[in-house]
């Protein structure tokens, strides 16, 4: 199915190589992160003559490769090679520090350019909804995450870590393992990573030694790969606890292991740690699988008003009927665990603009195979002219950076097939201002742009610092720092 799409998309593309040279398409991207780009990169390739601009903002682009992805992850980062070819193409600009919202609105850039493709991901968190969540010491795991990677609105968060010996992160899929790895790894280890400086020092000086990572379902539904999986339960001394009644199969959990080789391989390595020995505290810290839990309240600490100091658990069990179809159920029996830190890793969510259709519901925005709808009922018919959707925003927070680069050519994809039909660009209508009216607009309001030029300055800077701590580069983690380096 994918070589058919690639195929479809490639006669498209030949058809419209050659059609705009009078008016050339304009495309803006907004988000710079994989999606952004991966759309910016399909869009040159397919259209020679576009005009695609990508503005972000954030002064430094790459979204989740720079901000998400875990400081000990280098590898996944070198994607960013590939972004700057892109940023550096002719055709292309990137241009940093302007805010969909507050800069300029949706309905302005819709004058401006002929194509927009809203890529912005996700910058919010899903609620819970249960008593005390607003208790000190809770946190999302992208707060977290935003933190330790030098995130200019992170660099703040200050969490806590030296008045508990325990964490509690509630979720189990592969950005709860990288806050578990980052709390256990030591920090020897992390200190030659682009971690940021502030939470290397925290971390130095951190008393948690157990780290609880609590799932609602089993083992079987796990939501992480088994590559992350292998990396936690690798971390040198580390103590792993696993309940093996926990580990137990039942028929619906072995039909769903069946169809599944990611699950089935995240299983068996649960239960060769469960099998392995525990070395009776010898080692310093601890690593705990809970599964069948889901948090019924916090609990405020006695001794520190306001604070947190522990998970109120419902046991559960899964009903459903069949595989995949396994929903946690409470029983009504009840546990606590203690922790004075609490990480929520259970789910981004996208924010709405003005003038932007959305299904707050799915905490997506309503589309087919990209193109923007006017409501959330599915009919294909209801298009926003020229409004496309990539990456978190149209499919919801799942995926890793290369599920991206599909989501990107399906959009490509379509933009291409309604140029073809007419419906974006003729030779008849009046040319769209682009990017020489989106810069005379910023610069009537005063925004500061940071072009991709500054931010190869920031570039510079980063690993100018980095290199006298045998780092890869120290992060400049507050906005005056990012503005001033790019302003040199």
């Amino acid at each position: 199915m994918q070589n058919v799409v690639i195929l479809q998309a490639r006669k498209w593309f030949s058809r419209s190589l050659s059609s705009f040279s009078s008016n050339p398409l304009k495309v803006c991207v907004v988000g710079s992160g994989p999606a952004g780009f991966y759309t910016a990169e399909k869009m040159l390739k397919a259209h020679q003559q576009a005009q695609v601009d990508i503005i972000d903002r954030l002064p430094t682009p790459f979204g989740l490769v720079r901000s998400g992805v875990a400081p000990d992850h280098p590898e996944t980062k070198i994607v960013i090679n590939q972004f700057s070819r892109v940023a550096q193409h002719e055709q292309c600009s990137f241009l940093g520090n302007v805010t969909l919202g507050s800069s300029i609105s949706l309905s302005e850039l819709r004058k401006l350019y002929h194509v927009v493709v809203l890529a912005y991901g996700a910058e919010s968190d899903r609620s819970l909804g249960i008593p005390g969540e607003n208790l000190k010491g809770i946190y999302s795991a992208r707060e977290f995450v935003w933190w330790y990677n030098g995130h200019p609105d992170g660099r703040n968060l200050d969490p806590d870590l030296k008045n508990t010996d325990s964490a509690v992160i509630l979720g189990q899929g592969n950005v709860a393992l990288d806050v578990a790895r980052i709390l256990l790894r030591p920090t020897a280890e992390l200190a030659t990573t682009d971690i940021a400086n502030y939470a290397l020092a925290a971390l130095e000086e951190s008393s948690i030694r157990k780290v609880y990572l609590v799932g609602r379902r089993g083992p079987a539904q796990a939501a992480c790969t088994a590559k992350e999986l292998r990396e936690i339960l690798g971390i040198r001394n580390v103590d792993i606890s696993i309940q093996e009644v926990d580990l137990r199969l039942t028929p619906a959990d072995e039909e769903e292991l069946k169809s599944n080789r990611i699950k089935r391989r995240v299983h068996e390595l649960l239960s060769k740690a469960a099998a392995k020995p525990r070395t009776a505290g010898l080692n310093q810290r601890e690593l705990h699988f809970v599964f069948f839990r889901k948090p019924d309240s916090f609990q405020e600490s006695e001794d520190r008003t306001g604070h947190v100091s522990g998970v109120h658990f419902e046991k559960t069990v899964l009903k459903g009927d069949g595989p995949e179809k396994q929903i946690a159920i409470g029983t009504g029996e009840f546990e606590d665990i203690k922790c004075g830190l609490v990480l929520k890793s259970i789910g981004y969510k996208s924010v709405p603009v003005d003038g932007l259709p959305f299904d707050h519901k799915k905490g997506i925005v309503p589309n087919f195979r990209g193109r923007v709808l006017s409501d959330t009922s599915g009919d294909p018919t209801l298009l926003e002219e020229g409004l496309y959707v990539c990456g978190w925003l149209k499919r919801g927070p799942t995926g890793i950076v290369a599920t991206n680069l599909h989501c990107a050519e399906e959009t490509v994809l379509s933009i291409s097939e309604d140029i073809e039909k007419g419906m974006l660009i003729s030779s008849a209508a009046l040319p769209k201002p682009g990017r020489e009216g989106l810069l005379q607009l910023l610069q009537d309001r005063d925004v500061r742009i940071v072009s991709f030029s500054d931010w190869e300055k920031i570039d510079s800077e980063e690993k100018r610092l980095g290199s006298s701590r045998n780092k890869p580069r120290e992060k400049l983690s507050t906005w005056d720092e990012l503005h001033k380096a790019a302003l040199e």
